[in-house]
C-alpha cells in the first residue's frame, strides 16, 4: 500500500488526537473537508484505521499496578491453544496478550489495583488450562507508554 505525505500526516495527527474534528484535520493537511473525509473512509476501508478509541489513565481509575506475565507451557496444539486464547481474553485485566518465540511460550500486560488484586487474576489464569510454568514482573516505574506507531517507514 502507497502512502503519501498527506496520508502519513493523517495518520499522525489521529494517532496524536482522534477527537480532532474532520474540518480540523483537513486545515491542518490543507485539503477540503470532503477530500480529507474521503482519504480518512479510505484508510479506515483499507484496515489502516482499525478503530478510533480514548485513552484512559490507570492511574485516574486506581490501576496504579503493571504487571508483565510470562507463560511456559508443555502443551503446543491447537485445542490447548484455542482453550488458553479464548480464557486470557476473557480476563479483562489483561489489556496485552503475545505469543512470543524463544524461552517463552506467551507473554501478558495486566494492570491491576494492587498485589492482592494480581492474585485474583493469576488464579483465575491459571485455571484456564494447565501451564508449565508463570512468571510475575511487577513495573517499577512506567518511562514509555505510547499507542502511536512509527510512520517513517511509510513509502509514498
Amino acid at each position: 500500500m502507497k502512502f503519501d505525505q498527506i496520508d502519513r500526516q493523517l495518520l499522525m495527527l489521529l494517532q496524536q488526537d482522534c477527537s480532532l474534528s474532520n474540518a480540523e484535520l483537513a486545515d491542518k493537511v490543507h485539503l477540503s473537508a470532503n477530500a480529507c473525509w474521503r482519504r480518512i473512509k479510505r484508510l479506515e476501508d483499507d484496515g489502516v484505521i482499525e478503530r478510533r478509541v480514548a485513552l484512559l489513565s490507570s492511574e485516574a481509575l486506581d490501576l496504579p499496578v503493571t504487571v508483565f506475565v510470562t507463560i511456559k507451557t508443555s502443551e503446543h496444539n491447537d485445542a490447548w491453544l484455542k482453550r488458553f486464547a479464548e480464557g486470557v481474553v476473557q480476563l479483562p485485566e489483561v489489556v496485552g496478550f503475545y505469543r512470543m518465540s524463544g524461552d517463552i511460550d506467551y507473554m501478558l500486560k495486566v494492570v491491576v489495583r494492587d498485589i492482592q488484586d494480581y492474585d485474583r487474576v493469576y488464579k483465575r489464569l491459571i485455571a484456564i488450562v494447565p501451564l508449565h510454568d508463570v512468571s510475575s514482573m511487577f513495573a517499577m516505574e512506567c518511562l514509555k507508554s505510547s499507542t502511536e506507531l512509527p510512520l517513517t517507514h511509510l513509502r509514498g
